[in-house]
């Protein structure tokens, strides 16, 4: 029996996420996901779960790496950009901000090998011409960026017919796109992300077209993570499979029999739920690795019943069989001493705790770096002693604005344990039905508190979820004095991050927080805090 389901989807417009609730991805699940019941051995499932699983093959739709041949050697990509092009990325150099994308390439796989030229080489007689002819003779990928004038648009055309995949943004529209060895028609030409026209076989171009809007949907965000993501896409795709992207590839029936076996009740209780069923709708329409999508989704409807359902599904029977590792790059070092003290554990905890007791809370995030996590209004930390003997505990608490307009406070706890390295440290928290584990690392506070900078990686691991980033923190969410630029810069510089790379946080109109910590909680160990004068929202 068929019973069909009538549901209005929500628009997905450059969405923000949780800069707490880094972890929960359920947006690998079977696509489309809320449309028709069916009815199995008495009992009433969604209809996707009566098909084969096919929701995560949307990033690998062009080949199915699982039977393609690995390429063996480096993965050779060479740029090209506009001579004194200026990027969105806070006025940045595109020829900086694609020199930074070829260091961050390498924190995925030492064997992606990017290298970037201005266009002005191709005015020039000198060994600067040949040397980026034989670079695109043996090249897997040519990324083009803002080539505009008519000389370096020719000399790309004429020497770029051996690339298997072009791909250009903001450039001519002579230029063409190409992938997997086949060019790409668009409206605009020289831009990936126009409506498709017909080129080659319709089978190949709906694979372009799911792989250029997964591309479009990035790009379009115009940061560092997300520019490199497009040329992960592009290499997992057509070239070799990347290890951050293997946990998109849909399990078939496993994952159909896991679910309609362990979770059927926890499925149809979210399904019955409106906003558990808005949240898997609005999942649905994020690509399974969008963490910037999916989280907007999560953080507007989450509830009890979602939670349930990713605890099923997910972290007791991990019905998608993912297994996302913590990133082991970059390596960032912890500061080594603080007031000329050599840190302990006790005086690291200590810089954790921070304001709190002199203020309401720890610390104010003034910005973060990644896209997905570090971006939400009015974030307070909270950092502080537990009852429990060596028992320590972060509570992030924050701002989200819904897809349905309304300003809401979130709310988490997360456990925290010293990590072999003075400075480091390992968090853990169950977030919506989902355990994920981060490793932070103090890169440095000032000795006046002033400010402080903190490093992360994390896994969700039975969600197919690994990511970095990093937050600046202030006592009241301002950015710190220019006589500290240098140390901060130096600070950033050790985690691998630009300060271009920052997303500033909107602290304003941050009233009526939820703060406070449990009673019989205990605060600094060794340190002192000064009195200073901050703003108390």
């Amino acid at each position: 029996m068929i019973v069909n389901v009538a549901l209005s989807s929500s628009s997905i417009n450059s969405p923000a996420t949780f800069p707490i609730n880094r972890r929960l991805n359920i947006a690998g699940l079977p696509n489309p996901f809320l449309l028709h019941y069916r009815k199995i051995n008495g009992s009433m499932f969604p209809s996707f779960l009566c098909r084969k699983i096919t929701g995560a093959g949307r990033i690998v739709a062009a080949v199915d790496m699982d039977k393609a041949e690995k390429k063996t050697g480096p993965v050779r990509i060479v740029g090209i950009v506009g001579e004194g092009s200026v990027s969105p990325l806070k006025s940045t150099p595109w020829l900086d901000v694609m020199l930074h994308t070829a260091e961050r390439l390498k924190w995925v796989d030492e064997e992606f090998e990017m290298i970037v030229f201005s266009d002005n080489f191709v005015k020039s007689e000198n060994e600067t011409v040949k040397h980026v002819s034989n670079e695109l003779d043996r090249a897997d990928i040519l990324v083009a960026v803002a080539v505009r004038k008519e000389g370096s648009v020719n000399w790309i055309q004429s020497n770029s017919q051996n690339v298997p995949n072009i791909i250009c943004f903001d450039s001519s529209l002579a230029l063409r796109n190409k992938l997997g060895g086949s060019f790409v028609e668009t409206k605009k030409r020289g831009d990936i992300f126009s409506s498709l026209l017909p080129f080659s076989q319709s089978k190949k171009l709906d694979e372009c077209v799911e792989i250029t809007q997964t591309v479009l949907d990035a790009w379009e965000r115009h940061n560092s993570d997300d520019i490199r993501f497009c040329l992960l896409v592009i290499i997992n795709a057509y070239i070799t499979p990347v290890s951050t992207l293997k946990n998109l590839r849909a399990k078939g029936f496993s994952t159909l029999n896991c679910m309609v076996t362990n979770c059927g009740p926890q499925i149809l209780s979210c399904l019955l739920d409106p906003n558990c069923r808005k949240a898997l709708q609005c999942l649905n329409n994020c690509s399974p690795v969008d963490q910037v999508c999916n989280y907007r989704c999560i953080a507007s409807y989450e509830s009890k019943y979602l939670e349930e359902f990713s605890l099923c599904v997910l972290q007791k029977n991990n019905c998608l069989e993912l297994d996302a590792k913590i990133p082991e790059k970059p390596y960032v070092t912890p500061m080594a001493e603080f007031r000329g003290e050599k840190l302990s554990s006790e005086i690291a905890e200590d810089l954790f705790v921070g304001w709190l007791g002199t203020l309401e809370w720890s610390w104010r995030v003034v910005a973060g770096q990644n896209p997905a996590y570090d971006q939400f209004p009015c974030q307070y930390q909270l950092f502080y002693r537990g009852k429990a003997r060596g028992s320590f505990w972060y509570e992030p608490v924050f701002q989200v604005r819904t897809l349905e307009g309304d300003l809401v406070w979130r709310r988490r706890k997360y456990r925290v344990k010293r990590g072999k390295v003075t400075g480091t440290f390992h968090f853990s928290v169950l977030d919506n039905g989902v355990v994920s584990n981060e490793f932070w690392t103090i890169v440095d506070v000032s000795d006046d508190l002033s400010w402080g900078l903190f490093h992360y990686h994390g896994a969700a691991r039975v969600a197919g979820q690994s990511y970095t980033g990093a937050v600046l923190v202030s006592p009241d969410g301002q950015y710190p004095a220019e006589k500290e630029k240098q140390r901060l810069i130096s600070a950033l510089d050790r985690c691998g991050i630009k300060e271009w790379e920052l997303f500033n946080v909107d602290n304003c109109s941050c009233e009526n927080a939820p703060l406070g910590i449990p009673d019989g909680s205990s605060l600094h160990s060794k340190i002192q805090v000064h009195g200073q004068t901050h703003s108390s929202v």
